[in-house]
């Protein structure tokens, strides 16, 4: 059930009743200012195994607990100093951090398995209401086919999950478009576990370098184990590896540059902020038009371009 919901003033009523769902074990997807995600109570095993089933999801990959505040992170898992400082800084908003789990509170499949658990407190209205109303950690990935790509509309939630889903609030588009940046905070130093709508640069202006992940170390991530936010035609990136003139069939385009060829249908950006919050709605609208095959345009390594980057590569499958 899609049920329109006011985003600066969202209504109690429709709040509530989605709150009511998520206590009683059912599935909400819900906006968030990243993209849609698929919410469900984080501390209850079963309904987030409802979340795996419905996405299709591997149980491995792990869940990020959506919080109404800093007192929620606290009762889910230890944090320091520096975690509060991050928190301070960055919450509400698009940062998710991985801190030890409290192990005996965050049950296992949440976790994916791992001692550690993935929080951020999200900075949309809708979301913020929810999570407050509901009075507990909502797990959420993206509300969609586990690889397809990301919800930024509440239609592309129907499209995907359907009836799996016990209520839709409809907030409208997504101010974003690409996920939240994922840091790991357990270790000494930070590490950096996947771009996105927070720039590193954000970052490291106050903590300094923060690492990139050597291989392996990234599985302790949601959403980086797999092949995700791919269209259901191949994708190709336009760098310089490419050879247009190569390409067979009805070739659509994504980016902000014109292509070097004509193509059936193009999708073009103003900006890479732009190109970000449109990436996932155009690869829908790509798959739709009829096209053969995508080209989208490799954006620069910096601000949303890393995150840009991330998911153009999981994407395309090379990453």
């Amino acid at each position: 059930m899609r049920l329109p919901v006011d985003r600066w003033n969202p209504e109690a009523e429709i709040i509530a009743r989605a709150a009511r769902a998520l206590r009683e074990g059912r599935l909400v997807a819900f906006p968030t200012e990243t993209v849609y995600g698929l919410g469900a109570d984080g501390l209850d095993e079963a309904a987030v195994r409802a979340i795996y089933r419905a996405k299709g999801r591997p149980s491995d990959n792990p869940l990020i607990l959506h919080l109404a505040d800093v007192a929620g992170a606290e009762r889910v898992a230890f944090v320091d100093d520096r975690a509060r400082r991050l928190m301070d800084l960055f919450w509400p908003g698009p940062l998710t951090l991985v801190l030890p789990a409290r192990c005996g509170v965050v049950p296992a499949v949440t976790r994916g398995g791992l001692e550690t658990v993935a929080l951020r407190m999200p900075s949309h209205p809708v979301a913020l209401a929810l999570i407050e109303a509901a009075g507990l950690p909502v797990a959420a990935p993206s509300a969609n086919r586990s690889g397809r790509p990301s919800p930024t509309e509440a239609e592309a939630v129907e499209e995907d999950l359907g009836e799996a889903v016990a209520i839709i609030l409809d907030g409208g588009s997504t101010d974003v478009g690409v996920e939240s940046t994922v840091v790991d905070a357990t270790g000494p130093s930070l590490l950096l576990l996947r771009p996105g709508a927070l720039p590193l640069e954000r970052i490291e202006e106050t903590e300094g370098v923060v690492d990139l992940p050597r291989k392996g170390e990234g599985r302790r991530s949601p959403g980086t184990r797999y092949r995700h936010y791919a269209p259901d035609r191949p994708l190709l990136l336009w760098d310089e590896t490419l050879q247009w003139e190569s390409l067979q069939g009805a070739v659509g385009y994504i980016g902000i540059e014109a292509p070097s060829r004509p193509v059936a249908v193009e999708v073009r950006f103003r900006t890479v902020e732009d190109y970000a919050r449109g990436l996932f709605s155009a690869l829908r609208h790509l798959e739709r038009s009829g096209v053969d095959l995508i080209v989208a345009q490799w954006p620069r390594r910096e601000g949303l371009g890393l995150a840009l980057r991330d998911r153009l590569l999981r994407a395309s499958g090379r990453g």
